[in-house]
């Protein structure tokens, strides 16, 4: 039998969201890809500066013993395998233990996802992420602008979700645009003993819950459910997640309140939201993702 992935954590990830190329992106973008691979070739030997999401997969890679590999990260790029070079030699550079990678210079990759059976999908393509979720992949479009991970909790993976269109269905979400406040707090007491539909992001909260039992002692996961609704609608969310038998450690009902400063003292390696509007704020304070799915996208 052949080498497998299954029973992993796996990890789809592009080079911009791993890694700072920036400043090589706007050669591309201002010449061709020509340029930008010449570019590359000459800063080969160059390590490249840590992305947006870094810090959220060099501590989920913290996961993997030498006995017992849990966390598989691949590289699933638009860039060419020339690129590809840099990207491995600055992984290696930090310590990243990184194998795989798809270079596909410029074709849409997210048709490997399913061969690599990926749990998450990072990507600065919004084209890309979009065909990913279709396919029903987890995935989010990364801002490269985002704040990087606070280092504060090195031995803590900490990971924020939006609740409505992420973590469940935007069932709730399509109440609220057709009928306002009222409605979808009378919509979600009225069924407060259903549990919400399941949303693109609950397979990686599962996944994730899994890695966890692993229980290794010097790296644990820490989640966070952070989203607009408020009492009496927080119930439904929070008896979802028992259904599920999941749980999660900290849960912000802040009614329409700004996200941003409350990321900013939750300090996520990363957080996923539906909603551009959310996701900016965010990206003041720490990493983020706009998931694009829902009634609102």
């Amino acid at each position: 039998m052949g080498l497998t992935l299954d029973g992993k954590l796996v990890v789809a990830i592009s080079s911009r969201a791993l890694f700072d190329f920036e400043e090589e992106n706007q050669v591309f973008e201002q010449n061709d890809d020509h340029a930008y691979m010449q570019l590359q070739r000459q800063r080969l030997d160059v390590p490249a500066k840590p992305g947006v999401a870094f810090s959220l997969v060099k501590k989920l890679l913290a996961f993997n013993e030498p006995d017992s590999q849990r966390v598989e990260v691949v590289i699933l790029s638009r860039n060419d395998p020339v690129s590809g070079m840099r990207v491995f030699r600055s992984a290696q550079h930090y310590g990243l233990a990184i194998q795989r990678g798809n270079f596909t210079r410029g074709e849409a990759p997210w048709r490997y996802l399913k061969p690599l059976h990926a749990n998450l999908f990072l990507s600065t393509h919004l084209s890309d992420v979009r065909a990913a979720l279709a396919a029903g992949v987890p995935a989010a479009q990364v801002y490269p602008h985002s704040a990087h991970a606070s280092a504060d909790h090195p031995s803590e993976v900490r990971i924020a979700f939006d609740g409505d269109a992420v973590l469940f269905s935007d069932e709730a979400e399509q109440v609220y645009q057709s009928g306002g406040l009222t409605a979808f707090q009378k919509h979600e007491m009225d069924k407060v003993a259903q549990p919400l539909p399941d949303g693109p992001f609950k397979p990686l909260l599962v996944a994730l819950h899994r890695l966890q039992q692993a229980r290794i002692p010097h790296i644990r996961i820490r989640t966070a459910l952070v989203t607009a609704r408020s009492a009496p609608a927080h119930e439904r969310a929070i008896l979802t997640l028992m259904n599920w038998n999941i749980d999660v450690d900290q849960a912000m009902f802040l009614g329409g309140l700004d996200k941003g400063e409350f990321l900013r003292e939750f300090e996520p390696d990363f957080f996923f939201d539906d909603q551009t509007g959310h996701i900016e704020s965010a990206a003041r304070h720490v990493p983020s993702g706009h998931v694009a799915s829902g009634v609102r996208n």
